[in-house]
């Protein structure tokens, strides 16, 4: 019975093997991302089971004994994981999308990584996308716009680099380069990267964020990830590239013929008006109107010209089961707007490996050899353009004199000088070569698997300028001649950084994660510069003649110079991070930085503290139906800057006489101007919240800062001496509000958008000055600008104006009109009115006051997207306001009155009762009364730009007949249209003081982006 009983049970049990086998199947397919490319290492895994496998170098995949009511679990790094029924399907391909959210999770911070949900500093990080956008050769342009607390200031002329500001300007020395991290290497440029190869840039804006990186960091941070190849990937060829058009935008409009000739009228000058009719005589009348010249030159019109631009990348990426590789080429090529030898070419090669030698140790090396030419273009040309007089034409075969082209000199008509911009374009050619080799490598060991690592790094950078300025010789006529001459410059840099990093990180508990990282740095900075000039090139129409050997030999005499400078740096540094069940939030970090450039300790010390709370984490949040996550945060640090001249001046004894009495009395006087630095320190507090809410899809990121600049390194003049050296001095205050808000749906299958802002205020303030004067004067005695206690850095100085002076009655009324006159002073009808701060009755010194900043105090920035299928558009915009630029081109007037003057000033000019209360008349603006430094001169510098419009199309390789690749369309537009009242090409003037400044081009490409 037992016996039949037992085969009964094996009988029933194969029974139900064999139905269990019917039920099964085997399921193969193919996984691609969301771009239809393989992902090879790609895991699936039947759902409830450890039954798995991974996907082989063309992203296939086969799994045996698949239940036919099963589902497959698909996931892969950085993409959404997906559930797929396998509804008795023996072949499943499956395309997985990106998971934004999960790339986030994870930021590069100072030697490191750390998952963003951890953060207590300020970090924002812009990924490839985004950067890619922009036709510029420095990626930094990128984040115009788009980072709260970030401002960037963009110049047109090719290969320039922006000028970037985190948070206010917080030194007073022209040293404000941050600090950029690159695969771990320091630069203080970029403008040697592609920026389709950068992966992420990460801004570290406060100082707890930055306090890692101590002595580099005060100026503020941006890692960037370049990419990289990944392991068990099949090798991919990309190609990206673009090419375009950049034309200038708002070109300013020039007073043309007749409106120069009736100001000329105007002015009561006999001496204008014979300048024009001399023009008539030299080159006739015009048949519209008689009284004019023959000559209606629009002089920016002439210089300006239609620039191209274009960019080829070309790269591999791929790797093995131990090697993961990218290599890649790339040209660049940015045309001038200015119609002379003006353009940026530069070429690329790179490389990044990466190798697991066995399962603890991995080494890597990272090369970037980088080949620029840039032909700088010559500046004073837009000076001249701008007062070059409109009845003067280009070329004038009457001009027998002028060698080797005729061009027209405005000196035959009477003028002072040849106004002419073209002979500064035609003969000069200023030429820099850029070549830069820039290498890492390192080596990391895991002494604990996934817990306790050792990396070490070497980094080198060796950059090598040659300039080259040559003036051609000619001849204008009128005895202006110029003789030929050359400058020549080499200057090597060479930069060494070793890094040692041990870090541990462990969980305990389940609850309490921590990570501890310690390191130390060495640097080695060296830099040599050369010049020489000569004159009188033999030779010189042979561009192998413009070398220093052909010039005359007795013109070297006091024109050569050779500086060499070394500086040393020592730093150890470590940091703690602790997370508690994913709620609260320690951070904190030490630097210890050693300089040779300060003589009086040489050591500094830079610590930095964060907390955070993660509110959504409570038990008592879990069931809320508002927010999806919530941090509150609090940071604080200190930075050291050591980007600043080094220790320098001397001690010294003179021999005095002086007479006391009727004896003369003989003495010594010893003084110092040795300038002795330390550190400047930049402390900060930051307090910030970060949430998400309504299922994700709207984000707001908000901080409120103070940072301060203590011992700030200003002039300080010494009256005994009577020189100004730089002393740690005084205090810098920069106070904000940084607000980022994002919000982003799918309406559909087919359809999603997105929708951004972000504003930034800022408050730039001096706190104290240790100076006799209380004051710092910059800037000319005409244009001058004061650095006050409680005033922003910098501030234009001068006079308020209330109006102009419409009628004699009014000037017969007023004191300070009638006290000027007593003075000899000429007031007449369509001059400007001054507000007499001190009531006195007199326009004095005493009545200026500060006119404004050039640093904006409020920017802001957004961003549209929409994707529809194979199609997306996005758009960005960016603007500033509370900041004033000094119009000093159009003030310039002061130095010279038989010139030009724009087109604003002929139309709105004071010419009778009434007609303006703004601008003086064409006679006032060549009298000193009207010629002081004031808010006429000081216009406002706010404006409002589209940034960037991109619309693409991505045709999809299966649409295609045979194994076509995917590939990508774009149609650009960088700044195509700016918005703003001041009075010049560009509301975006780095230092606000607006002299000859080149205009910044609108830009349209059209782009494809191929992988195979």
């Amino acid at each position: 019975m037992k016996i039949k009983s037992k085969l009964l049970l094996i009988s029933f049990m194969l029974f139900q093997a064999v139905l269990f086998a019917q039920n099964n199947i085997t399921v193969s397919g193919t996984v691609m991302d969301d771009q239809g490319q393989p992902l090879p290492g790609a895991s699936v895994i039947l759902k409830g089971t450890t039954t798995g496998i991974q996907t082989d170098f063309d992203g296939n995949y086969s799994l045996d004994n698949v239940p036919g009511d099963g589902t497959l679990v698909f996931s892969y790094i950085g993409f959404a994981t997906q559930e797929v029924p396998v509804g008795n399907r023996a072949n499943i391909d499956v395309n997985m999308q990106e998971d934004t959210q999960s790339l986030d999770e994870v930021v590069v911070v100072g030697y490191g990584t750390q998952r963003k949900a951890d953060l207590t500093g300020s970090i924002v990080t812009v990924d490839a996308e985004e950067i890619e956008k922009t036709p510029s050769a420095n990626p930094v342009q990128s984040l115009q716009g788009k980072v709260a607390g970030v401002q960037i200031v963009t110049t047109g002329s090719p290969g320039a680099s922006p000028t970037v500001r985190i948070r206010g300007l917080g030194t007073y020395s022209d040293a404000t380069e941050l600090l950029y991290v690159v695969d771990g290497m320091f630069y203080s440029n970029i403008d040697f990267l592609n920026p389709n190869d950068i992966k992420t840039m990460n801004v570290l804006k406060d100082a707890s964020s930055s306090a890692i990186y101590g002595v580099r960091a005060a100026n503020g941070v941006i890692i960037i990830e370049t990419k990289s190849g990944g392991k068990n990937r099949k090798p991919q060829i990309e190609y990206n590239g673009y090419t375009g058009i950049q034309r200038a935008q708002n070109v300013l409009q020039m007073a043309n013929a007749e409106q120069f000739a009736t100001m000329a009228v105007e002015s009561g000058s006999a001496a204008d008006v014979q300048f024009v009719l001399n023009a008539m005589q030299r080159y006739g009348r015009s048949r519209v109107n008689p009284n004019v010249p023959n000559v209606n030159t629009d002089w920016f019109d002439e210089i300006i010209r239609d620039g191209i631009i274009q960019n080829h990348g070309l790269s591999v990426t791929g790797g093995t089961e131990n090697v993961a590789y990218s290599i890649g080429t790339n040209y660049f090529s940015q045309e001038g707007l200015l119609d002379m030898k003006n353009k940026y070419e530069r070429f690329n090669i790179r490389s990044k490996l990466d190798v697991d030698v066995s399962d603890n140790v991995k080494v890597g090396v990272n090369t970037v050899f980088s080949n620029a030419t840039q032909f700088t273009p010559e500046d004073s040309a837009w000076f001249k353009a701008y007062f070059a007089v409109p009845i003067l034409p280009v070329f004038d075969e009457l001009n027998t004199a002028a060698t080797p082209v005729r061009y027209a000199n405005a000196q035959a008509l009477g003028y002072r000088g040849t106004q002419n911009p073209f002979p500064d374009m035609e003969y000069n050619n200023n030429r820099l070569k850029i070549r830069k080799l820039l290498a890492n490598i390192y080596l990391q060991t895991d002494f604990i698997k996934d817990k306790l690592t050792f990396k070490t790094t070497y980094n080198v950078d060796f950059s090598a300028l040659e300039e080259r300025y040559v003036n051609l010789p000619y001849n204008m006529g009128f005895g202006d001649q110029r003789l030929s001459d050359i400058n020549r410059k080499q200057n090597n840099y060479y930069n060494q950084i070793w890094d040692n990093i041990l870090t541990y990180n462990d969980t305990y508990n389940e609850d309490h994660h921590v990570t501890i990282m310690a390191g130390a740095s060495y640097r080695d900075e060296a830099s040599n510069r050369f010049e020489a000039t000569g004159t009188d090139i033999a030779g010189i129409n042979y561009e192998t003649s413009w070398y220093l050997d052909f010039a005359d030999p007795l013109s070297f005499n006091n024109n050569v110079e050779e500086e060499n400078k070394r500086v040393y740096g020592q730093s150890y540094f470590g940091r703690v991070s602790y997370n508690f069940k994913d709620r609260y939030l320690l951070y904190g970090t030490f630097r210890a930085d050693r300089s040779s450039k300060f003589t009086k300790d040489q050591w500094g010390y830079f610590p930095a503290l964060g907390a955070g709370w993660v509110i959504s984490k409570e038990p008592f949040m879990q069931d809320n139906s508002i927010f999806d996550f919530l941090k509150l945060r609090a940071a604080w640090g200190r930075l050291g800057n050591d980007n600043v001249n080094a220790s320098s001046g001397s001690n010294t004894i003179s021999n005095v006489t002086v007479d006391l009495g009727d004896n003369p009395v003989t003495g010594i006087t010893a003084t110092s101007n040795f300038s002795d630095l330390s550190w400047e320190v930049v402390e900060e507090l930051d307090f910030g919240i970060n949430l998400t809410t309504l299922s994700n899809r709207l984000s707001l990121e908000a901080d409120y800062y103070i940072r301060d600049t203590e011992n700030a390194i200003m002039p300080v003049y010494i009256p005994i001496a009577n020189v100004t050296i730089d002393r740690n001095s005084g205090v810098i205050r920069n106070s904000g509000v940084e607000v980022a808000l994002n919000w982003s749906d799918n309406i559909s299958e087919d359809l999603s958008y997105t929708v951004g802002a972000n504003f930034t205020t800022v408050k730039n303030e001096t706190l104290e000055i240790e100076n006799e004067s209380g004051y710092i004067d910059s800037g000319s005695a005409e244009f001058r600008q004061r650095t006050i206690v409680g005033e922003p850095l910098y501030a234009f100085y001068g006079y308020e104006t209330t109006g102009v002076y419409q009628n004699q009655a009014q000037i017969d009324a007023d004191p300070v009109a009638q006290n000027a006159i007593n003075n000899g002073q000429n007031i007449q009808p369509g001059y400007l009115i001054y507000n007499d701060r001190n009531g006195d009755g007199s326009i004095t010194d005493e009545d200026r006051t500060v006119l404004g900043s050039f640093l904006p105090e409020f920017t802001y920035g957004g961003n549209i997207g929409v994707n529809y299928k194979d199609f997306g558009f996005s758009m960005n915009f960016y603007g500033q306001t509370g900041n004033k630029i000094l119009n000093r081109k159009r003030g310039e007037i002061i130095f010279t009155s038989d010139t030009n003057m724009d087109a604003d000033l002929a139309k709105n000019r004071w010419h009778g009762e009434g007609t303006s209360n703004t601008y003086p008349s064409s006679a006032g603006l060549r009298n000193s009364w009207n010629q002081r430094l004031s808010d006429f001169w000081v216009e406002d510098g706010d404006f409002f730009r589209i940034q960037n419009i991109q619309l693409a199309y991505t045709l999809r390789g299966d649409k295609l007949k045979g194994n076509a690749p995917d590939f990508k369309f774009t149609l650009t537009a960088e700044r195509p249209l700016t918005l703003f009242s001041y009075n010049g090409f560009n509301p975006e003037v780095s230092n606000g003081v607006d002299r000859q400044t080149y205009p910044v081009p609108a830009v349209y490409t059209i782009g494809v982006n191929v992988k195979l």
